[in-house]
């Protein structure tokens, strides 16, 4: 056989194994979606000890589809001038996308988002924060946007960022989801009201803070039901990372 004939016969054969590794899917063949959010308090661990690797192996554990990423420095002195977000993003062969909520030194501090399909379009929203100014990051992908949000320390505050959490969901025209460090336990008015227009994916019975032995759940992932989506959740954990943040991460895989 020419050596054509064998490179051309080894083609066909090796074609139908690119179908063997299909997308995340359950039973009836819906495309699941694996969704994980994650405080990575800008790489700081529970050591004290800055680390970036250690935070995106913790990611590339885990293969989501799209993280949503709380406390990320950007060319801030601290981080060396360097941005952090991005680094990570070519760690793990993701996209990323970035906002800010308040300028901090020589650089700035925010939430983003990580994802394995590029984006079409974002923006942000200011949101209270009398300790710090917070930020909604809205991200939009083909078939769903993603929200990114860390909000406020303060309890009045978190409410006051209710309506407006509210009211940019009900512009969208596709499921949404809401992920991120809320900085309030299961049993508290925040939690208790956000039910009333969002599903909640994540196990609130798995405990996210302090990651060395996390004794409350302050993360979480949600989907906004109230515009009429119905959200399907496969699993939902909490990864045993204790010690490259000072949260573990949170995730969900979900069909909608």
């Amino acid at each position: 056989m020419s050596k054509y004939l064998l490179w051309v016969t080894l083609i066909c054969c090796w074609l139908p194994l690119f179908d063997a590794f299909p997308k995340k899917e359950d039973h009836s063949g819906e495309e699941a979606l694996r969704i994980m959010s994650y405080n990575i308090r800008n790489g700081r661990g529970m050591d004290d000890v800055a680390d970036l690797d250690r935070v995106a192996a913790a990611i590339q554990r885990v293969d989501p589809d799209v993280v949503a990423v709380q406390e990320v420095d950007s060319v801030t002195r601290r981080s060396g001038g360097t941005d952090v977000l991005r680094k990570l993003a070519d760690e793990v062969s993701m996209c990323s996308t970035y906002a800010s909520a308040i300028s901090f030194d020589g650089g700035k501090y925010g939430v983003g988002v990580l994802s394995k399909e590029k984006p079409l379009a974002f923006h942000s929203v200011p949101l209270p924060g009398r300790e710090e100014e917070r930020v909604l990051l809205w991200v939009e992908f083909e078939d769903y946007i993603f929200c990114c949000t860390h909000l406020s320390l303060t309890p009045e505050d978190q409410m006051l960022s209710l309506p407006i959490l509210r009211k940019e969901a009900a512009k969208a025209r596709k499921p949404l989801f809401l992920a991120g460090d809320w900085n309030a336990c299961p049993d508290s008015p925040l939690i208790g009201d956000i039910q009333r227009d969002f599903q909640l994916l994540s196990d609130t019975d798995q405990l996210t803070f302090p990651a060395s032995e996390p004794d409350r759940c302050l993360d979480y992932i949600a989907g906004y039901s109230k515009g009429g989506h119905s959200f399907n959740v496969r699993s939902a954990w909490v990864p045993g990372e204790s010690v490259a943040s000072d949260h573990r991460p949170v995730v969900v895989e979900v069909t909608f």
